[in-house]
């Protein structure tokens, strides 16, 4: 339901592929009736169209006077003119085919896009503590390469499934048009085939769940290896480190050989039924244009094959979207994970304006615990007036920094309130609430991009000359300049080609610069 929800997104561009799909298996089916009239004409039959002429049948009847007007110019010319048919209307079938898969390759492309903003956008909105429970490795693997999956495998069988559908159903409805008799016949076989590929389907979705956890599990072992590798190389880890990186791609092995020699046997188990369904139709119609029980001539016959055979790769397409989208919908689930995923930190209906800090910060017997039953904070009473510096000092572990990420709600407090000039924080705006706070964590977080890009983060227009004075009050502006390019130097990736303690200056730089009360 959600990939329609993202294709509605793209109704027009969606309906349109539609209508030149129709157009286009139309125009299959003009070319072939088209090649079995050139040649009923060319072996010198002029009793009109390979289709039955039932009284009161309008189609025939209207093809038929079409066959007798091109037969008066002898045949010589209706030869010509049937040839020139025949490729005009294959030249178009060609131009609607490739009209139609470059439209439904244009949805496919803007509802990865689509999804891939959606992702990101809940991504940020998720609070703090989602991801101290879910692997960073994991969640890049939902990203990057389940995106992937459900794009190649759902998207990508799109094309294919709508195709096969709308043509299916229009070589039915011929078949139908033919032979009624011999349609049921060939319509009897299609449960067994149904059943064989619903088997393999359903374990392929539970095989592609699994294949697609190893991989998260190989991308958190690959990003903690290449965050530590510091501490990897001191401790001599690097044989360890390799072992369990060795054993996770093992086990992503054995489950990716499992899908593919599952995924693999789509294609020849389709081959197999397809040409099981050909053998029943020969045998089928021979007995009953043996039999004397239809009106059935050879000629006709053939072009009810025709269509048959035309069908056949339609249900292929079917079979292969078939196997192919269990696999995607395996990927689709863990993206729907965080797509779906609660954010207990949201504002309330009406949350109130608070854009000033003129009084004290208050926390009231408040208490707090990641899991409950197992408290970190109870009972805090602090008040904080404007213009205080409040250390806290404690043993690690004890909850110093929990406390201090009470204030901005990057959790929200189990017990009691924490205040702002006697406002609850819970009734502010979020982003009202976090533009009053300056934060200098312990851990220098900084992005792989310029010294002036990193301390104005967050700032919007702000100039050199500002983000020039924020350094040199943080003590950073000397090494800045020192470096190749000055402020506009890359720092690499968390800022690794600058020491610790110029991390720490460049962090506390970006909080001067935003200038908050708090």
């Amino acid at each position: 339901m959600l990939t329609l929800r993202y294709i509605s997104r793209h109704l027009w561009r969606s309906l349109f592929f539609i209508v030149t799909t129709v157009l286009s298996v139309v125009a299959v089916m003009c070319t072939a009736l088209s090649v079995s009239d050139f040649l009923r004409l060319l072996f010198g039959d002029e009793s009109g169209v390979a289709l039955p002429a039932a009284e009161g049948n309008l189609l025939s009847q209207g093809l038929n006077e079409l066959y007798a007007w091109l037969i008066t110019f002898g045949q010589m010319r209706a030869i010509v003119i049937f040839a020139v048919i025949i490729f005009v209307v294959y030249a178009l079938r060609s131009v609607l085919a490739y009209v139609a898969s470059t439209q439904i390759g244009i949805v496919r492309i803007k509802v990865v896009r689509d999804l891939r903003n959606d992702l990101f956008a809940k991504a940020m909105r998720l609070p703090l503590s989602y991801y101290g429970t879910h692997r960073k490795g994991d969640i890049l693997s939902r990203f990057s390469s389940d995106i992937s999956e459900y794009d190649e495998n759902v998207l990508g069988s799109l094309k294919l499934l709508l195709s096969a559908v709308i043509s299916s159903l229009l070589y039915i409805t011929m078949l139908v048009y033919i032979s009624l008799k011999l349609t049921l016949f060939v319509l009897a076989v299609s449960p067994l085939i149904a059943w064989v590929m619903g088997l393999i389907s359903r374990k392929l979705r539970r095989k592609s769940k699994e294949t697609q956890t190893f991989w998260g599990a190989l991308l958190t072992q690959l990003d903690e290896t290449l965050g530590g590798l510091r501490i990897v190389k001191a401790f001599l880890a690097e044989n360890k480190m390799k072992q369990r990186f060795d054993d996770v791609n093992n086990s992503y092995r054995t489950s990716m050989v499992r899908m593919s020699v599952r995924q693999a046997s789509a294609h020849p188990v389709s081959e197999f039924m397809g040409t099981a369904i050909i053998v029943f139709v020969l045998w089928g119609g021979g007995l009953i244009i043996l039999g004397n029980h239809s009106t059935m001539d050879a000629s006709l016959f053939i072009y009810y094959l025709v269509m048959l055979y035309n069908i056949i790769n339609p249900i292929k397409d079917l079979s292969k979207a078939y196997y192919n989208i269990p696999v995607g919908l395996g990927c689709w689930e863990r993206v729907d994970k965080i797509l779906q995923a609660e954010n207990p930190i949201h504002d309330v209906e009406n949350p109130r304006s608070l854009n000033t800090f003129g009084g004290e910060i208050v926390f009231h017997n408040v208490g707090f615990s990641y899991h409950e039953g197992r408290p970190v904070l109870r009972d805090i009473n602090l008040t904080v007036p404007k213009g205080k510096t409040i250390a806290l000092v404690g043993q690690s572990g004890s909850g110093k920094s929990t406390l201090v990420d009470l204030l901005p709600r990057f959790h929200d407090v189990s017990e009691g309130s924490v205040t702002i000039d006697g406002t609850d924080i819970r009734q502010v705006r979020i982003h009202d609430l976090r533009a009053l706070i300056g934060n200098v964590n312990q851990e220098a977080i900084l992005f792989n991009d310029t010294f002036f890009s990193n301390i104005a983060f967050g700032v919007e227009g702000a100039t050199m000359e500002q983000v020039v004075e924020a350094a040199r009050i943080a003590n950073a502006h000397e090494f800045i300049m020192e470096t190749p390019d000055g402020y506009n130097t890359l720092i690499g990736d968390r800022g690794c080609l600058l020491s610790g303690g110029q991390r720490q200056r460049i962090s506390i730089a970006r909080a001067i610069l935003k200038n908050p009360p708090i």
